[in-house]
């Protein structure tokens, strides 16, 4: 039966294999997370100013007093993960680990950030750039506990770049800016 709403049904179907999973998700900031310092413990914020070139004003890296400042390039600007993420770390490996204790700026619900790689993409005021995925590392793990690392990889979140500046506050939406 092709009434209306089956045709429009039909038509809704075609317009998401034409534009792709990426341009449906609905994203928000969940936590903001800074430290002062290297190897300091994260605090959470309500908001923060993101700075190209420097990363969000408080932060460690934006500082240049970060554990692995002395390396060269924008890996270091911005940091995001799922808070699902760290739902499936809790779940499949029993290890309960607080979103600032993931050493990552900002806690995203609802996007896919291994998708963003490549991509230009809004959150809040800033526009950013994922750069690269944000494997588990030693230093992670030495910070927190044995088996975050095997239990966060392929799921330990996204390098970003600042492209432009702009504050996020929790609760702002993340959208993609590229459409491709």
């Amino acid at each position: 039966m092709r009434d209306g709403v089956e045709h429009s049904r039909a038509k809704t179907d075609n317009q998401v294999e034409q534009t792709g999973a990426l341009n449906l998700f609905q994203g928000i900031v969940v936590a903001i997370n800074i430290a002062p310092k290297g190897r300091a413990p994260m605090s959470t914020v309500s908001e923060a100013r993101a700075v190209p070139g420097k990363g969000l004003d408080g932060d460690r890296y934006f500082h240049q007093v970060g554990t692995f400042s002395n390396k060269p390039g924008p890996d270091r600007e911005l940091t995001l993960i799922e808070v699902e993420a760290l739902e499936g770390l809790k779940r499949d490996y029993a290890i309960d680990l607080e979103p600032r204790d993931s050493r990552r700026n900002i806690v995203t619900r609802r996007v896919p950030l291994n998708h963003l790689v490549g991509r230009e993409f809004k959150v809040g005021g800033a526009t950013l750039k994922g750069i690269r995925l944000c494997e588990p590392c030693s230093h992670l793990e030495e910070l927190t506990r044995d088996g975050v690392k095997r239990g966060l990889v392929h799921r330990g979140g996204l390098r970003a770049e600042i492209v432009s500046e702009g504050t996020i506050r929790v609760g702002d939406a993340i959208e993609i800016s590229d459409h491709r």
